[in-house]
């Protein structure tokens, strides 16, 4: 039978807390914003031929 998988973290209290709140309204910043497009389009460097 297979083992469960143990993730490691775990959360609790305040830390818990902030991970929610972070997860129902991530904060985006224009830099960040900025570097998703600039490495959303695909590079031939992306790619290897075998």
């Amino acid at each position: 039978m297979a083992k469960p998988i143990e993730l490691g973290l775990v959360l609790e209290g305040e830390d818990a807390k902030e991970f929610f709140r972070n997860e129902r309204n991530p904060i985006v910043s224009k830099k960040l914003v900025e570097m998703f497009k600039r490495d959303s389009v695909p590079k031939s460097s992306d790619f290897r031929i075998f």
